[in-house]
């Protein structure tokens, strides 16, 4: 039997943690509600981070807009942006490779947790090379409900058999941290977004302390 104080799992969120795919978010949210006839702000677009494509445009078409009309935009949109990734590439954030190559080699288990559908999470995957010292995924169509809500950290770590109170989370949105600490588990937050409710908050993976992810969970566990 394995020794649930010796498991540890490290939970990734996606865009804007291990990658920065905000341009092409961005361009691609543009374009397909330009098809529609519609438009959004940058500001309403950068507080839209970390939440799932329903809720999003259910905010910005209006809760009355037509549920065919909200699908069929949403998967113009992530059609356009899997396309950006495939022709002109996407690389790790600064530190974000190192980080898992380490944190693979030091026997932690490491996921993928995002409100992403998995074909956007699948390609963008493949593009970082991250191989399978990733040993999970959890992508939108897993859950019922999207960040804030605890669910794709929860199945994260179901998939990979580690106690919540033994996972930690690296996120770069507000709603991500909020789901860490309703799923009970530690948190790092990364960038100049609103994770300042995060248990360690930097700029950059890069600047991560060697004993970061360690130090959160001997914290917890006293």
């Amino acid at each position: 039997m394995t020794d649930e104080g010796a498991l540890r799992a490290v939970l990734w969120d996606l865009d804007g943690t291990l990658a920065d795919s905000r341009a092409y978010h961005w361009r691609s949210w543009q374009e397909a509600l330009e098809a529609v006839g519609a438009s959004v702000t940058e500001a309403r677009f950068e507080a839209s981070f970390g939440q799932r494509n329903d809720a999003i445009l259910s905010a910005w078409l209006g809760a009355d807009a037509d549920p065919d009309l909200i699908l069929r935009v949403g998967k113009d949109k992530e059609a356009r942006y899997r396309r950006m990734v495939q022709t002109e590439g996407i690389a790790p954030l600064p530190g974000a490779a190192e980080w898992v190559a380490t944190l693979h080699d030091q026997g932690w288990r490491q996921a993928i947790a995002s409100s992403a559908p998995r074909l956007n999470v699948e390609v963008m995957h493949r593009a970082l090379g991250f191989g399978d010292r990733i040993q999970a995924v959890v992508a939108a169509e897993d859950v019922t409900r999207g960040k804030p809500e605890p669910d794709v950290f929860l199945a994260a770590a179901q998939r990979l058999a580690v106690p919540p109170d033994r996972c930690v989370v690296v996120e770069d949105a507000g709603a991500g941290i909020e789901a860490a600490r309703r799923a009970g588990m530690a948190s790092i937050g990364v960038g100049p977004g609103s994770t300042s409710a995060a248990d360690l908050v930097v700029i950059s993976l890069a600047d991560l302390p060697a004993d970061a992810f360690q130090l959160l969970l001997e914290t917890r566990h006293g």
